[in-house]
């Protein structure tokens, strides 16, 4: 794929369900935990402008909300 990343969440359902989604359909990008990785935790707030997870970013834009980022991935 393109230039995606995933950002995620360790206790987030809605995370999860956009992973499964990914794993069922073999869509693989770049999975980054905000709560492991502070680095990402600060891009996603300073360029996405808030730190809400699931958050796909793609395309030089931040999706927030995991019925849309499936809707998304599921076009794209």
């Amino acid at each position: 794929m393109k230039d995606y990343k995933l950002f995620v969440g360790t206790i987030c359902p809605y995370c999860r369900k956009v992973e499964n989604f990914m794993e069922e359909n073999n869509i693989e990008i770049e999975i980054v935990n905000i709560e492991e990785d502070r680095e990402a935790m600060n891009e996603l707030i300073e360029k996405g402008g808030k730190r809400q997870v699931p958050c796909l970013y793609h395309d030089g834009e931040y999706m927030y909300e995991s019925d849309d980022i499936i809707k998304f991935l599921g076009q794209n």
